[in-house]
């Protein structure tokens, strides 16, 4: 573990601060409040460390500690898991006033965050993300929500955590395939928002193509700043997704879509970096994109992707399947599908209910031979 370094605190609007540093696990209570007694932290089996840093920091700020080991990944995120949390919290006695810490990936803050959403309509929640993932999207901007048979994310609520706190140290032992789909959120906010973001990634690969996809990568720590101020931005001016907030889902639709055809066994940045370049190809075919410089930020979606190791092609043959799911996304509105395209590099816009002929047409684009690679 290194030093404890100055944190970078940044604010979503006035709800609460993302706290982004080194060595900085200690600082969790911090971001409790002052009237909280008991805390559930919530964690997958694979950070026993991690999360007894957590409990021991807890603990020694005077909080009755309660720990929840709930299952690894996207199993994480069922109903049955949250009503043993909910179970647990019962039996602990856990009242208005007191809170729930997730400590983990994604699917263990949307868990978390959704537990608490819940309970007693609302407790405090703070997250500690452990992924690269959870520290751009999932643990900021307080969507939370478990899955369901029928897609993912279907169940939830709105719930904005008390605060976030990013050790960016914890990424040191991330599996390099983790960190690397975590990239692809990056990535998306680059496209959507800030393309300093896509110039860093592209420099760091010129330098050294096998880094920049580790925790070695030296540009790492602004990447994440960066992302998370983008996301912190658009949060803090629309918390319900009701307009702005509708293009942190950029490739998205078909990213989701993905990754309930494969039984969630795509990285969520796997699938999101192939949805980033089908809405591209999309926004070209719909004239979203013209001319040689629309062509050229095509092709530096999958450029920048491709340099980082993502797959930016899926299998052919799947349409029907994919398109029944992209029909059941959250984000559409009766029977229309509704997708973020771009206007150009950090212009967003939406496209609602394209025909089915030229979404067909953007999934001729991306796919690959039956027998190419799959990812």
């Amino acid at each position: 573990m290194s030093a404890a370094t100055d944190p970078t605190t940044i604010s979503v609007g006035d709800d609460y601060d993302v706290v982004i540093g080194s060595g900085v696990l200690d600082r969790v209570g911090g971001l409790l409040g002052d009237d909280v007694e008991r805390v559930l932290v919530v964690h997958p089996p694979t950070l026993p460390d991690l999360t007894s840093r957590v409990t021991a920091a807890l603990a020694e700020q005077g909080y009755a500690v309660h720990v929840a080991e709930v299952p690894d990944a996207e199993a994480a995120k069922t109903a049955e898991v949250a009503a043993a949390l909910w179970a647990q919290l019962g039996r602990a006695g856990f009242t208005r006033t007191d809170a729930v810490v997730g400590v983990g990936g994604g699917t263990v803050t949307d868990l978390a965050g959704f537990v608490a959403a819940a309970w007693l309509r609302g407790v405090r929640v703070v997250q500690v993300p452990t992924t690269l993932l959870g520290m751009v999207d999932a643990a900021v901007g307080g969507k939370t929500g478990i899955n369901t048979a029928e897609g993912k994310n279907l169940v939830g609520a709105f719930h904005p955590p008390a605060g976030v706190l990013c050790d960016v140290d914890v990424l040191s032992t991330l599996p390099e395939a983790d960190l690397v789909a975590g990239l692809a959120e990056v990535v998306k906010c680059g496209f959507i928002a800030d393309p300093v973001i896509l110039d860093l990634v592209e420099s760091s690969v010129v330098d050294d193509a096998e880094r920049a996809r580790t925790a070695g990568n030296p540009h790492l720590r602004e990447l994440i700043e960066r992302a998370v101020r983008v996301k912190a931005h658009v949060v803090a001016a629309d918390l319900r997704e009701s307009s702005l907030r509708e293009i942190l889902n950029y490739g998205h639709t078909f990213g989701h879509a993905i990754e309930q055809v494969e039984h969630y066994s795509w990285r969520h940045g796997e699938a999101v970096g192939v949805g980033m370049v089908y809405v591209a190809e999309l926004a070209r075919l719909t004239g979203h994109l013209t001319g040689t410089e629309g062509d050229a930020l095509v092709a530096r979606h999958r450029s920048v992707l491709a340099s980082l190791g993502l797959p930016t092609t899926y299998a052919a043959g799947r349409w029907d399947d994919l398109l029944t799911a992209m029909r059941r996304d959250k984000k559409s509105r009766g029977s229309t599908l509704r997708f973020v395209v771009l206007d150009g590099l950090g212009r967003p816009s939406r496209l609602a209910g394209p025909d089915d002929a030229l979404l067909q047409a953007a999934y001729g684009l991306v796919s690959r031979r039956p027998d190419a690679s799959a990812h």
